[in-house]
């Protein structure tokens, strides 16, 4: 992909996570891409992709997720987000929530994600979902 698409991809991919159609995330991703959140165990395929994303869409629906940046890296790409949301969902403790992080992707030769691997700061999200 050139620069000019992998943003578009990435904005697109931005949307995606606003939508609050899981399988829309998952269809960023080759039918066998996983992607994994921090240190737990990958999601591999699109359904399991999807039920990832379906987890932070239902404890946030008012979700909003901002692309903030790519690194174009020799065979991976970094891309930078933001996550504004209130975790009224579930059992939501109705804070807002307000993290960054990245995803480490791969792409294949078709364009798709075959492996993510996203990072953000667990403590901070924890202390902001508890925050009284």
């Amino acid at each position: 992909m050139t620069n000019e698409e992998l943003k578009r991809f990435a904005q697109h991919y931005a949307k995606a996570w606003c939508s609050q159609n899981p399988e829309s995330v998952a269809a960023f991703f080759a039918e066998r891409g996983s992607l994994r959140v921090n240190d737990g165990p990958p999601a591999i395929g699109r359904t399991a992709i999807a039920r990832e994303a379906q987890t932070f869409m239902t404890a946030f629906p008012d979700m909003t997720v901002t692309f903030d940046k790519l690194e174009p890296q020799d065979d991976r790409t970094i891309f930078h987000w933001t996550l504004f949301g209130t975790n009224i969902g579930g059992d939501g403790t109705g804070n807002e929530v307000c993290i960054s992080g990245y995803e480490l992707w791969k792409i294949d030769h078709e364009g798709l994600i075959i492996q993510s691997q996203g990072h953000f700061d667990a403590a901070d999200y924890q202390r902001q979902l508890n925050k009284k």
